[in-house]
């Protein structure tokens, strides 16, 4: 925001211009600039809050929200995991490969992983993939198949790691 600049005249003689105003914060009357609000609107004189708390209590309310935010992520994460997975097949499937995984929820709450696909023969610079599992209860596992284009179309032996969130 700009301050306007008004000239108001000191006598009726000499036109001296004033200090720049603004519109007050509630009504618009025009105050000098470092106030915000007029007399009409702050009739006992009470000073204004300056920027520095404003924006230290907007600053402190964002850091809580984001905290907040952590912990309900948290909580609801909590429990799941952690997922050992083993892969059981391997086989051609158009341009990719089709893999069967195997994985366990060895947490207390049900979750689902996302796991990770490797090529143990290429261990530097290898492609990978990743799949995301199916909900899994507790203590149970899950087998299910999933397509892959990162490694071809020739079967190979693959490892499989999938991690907790």
């Amino acid at each position: 925001m700009t301050p306007n600049l008004t000239t108001t005249p000191t006598d009726r003689n000499s036109a001296v211009p004033s200090e720049p105003t603004h519109g007050c914060a509630r009504c618009g009357a025009q105050v000098p600039a470092g106030v915000g609000l007029c007399d009409e609107c702050n009739p006992l004189g009470l000073r204004d809050s300056a920027a520095s708390q404003v924006h230290a209590t907007v600053f402190i309310g964002i850091i809580v929200g984001f905290l907040l935010l952590a912990a309900v992520a948290r909580l609801a994460l909590l429990g799941g995991g952690p997922y050992p997975a083993t892969v059981d097949d391997v086989t051609a499937s158009g341009s990719g490969l089709a893999v069967t995984l195997t994985v366990v929820n060895e947490g207390s709450a049900e979750g689902q992983t996302t796991c990770r696909l490797q090529d143990p023969a290429q261990r530097a610079g290898g492609q990978d993939a990743f799949v995301v599992s199916p909900r899994i209860a507790p203590g149970s596992s899950v087998t299910f198949s999933a397509t892959v284009d990162a490694f071809g179309s020739t079967p190979r032996p693959l490892s499989v790691d999938c991690r907790t969130p």
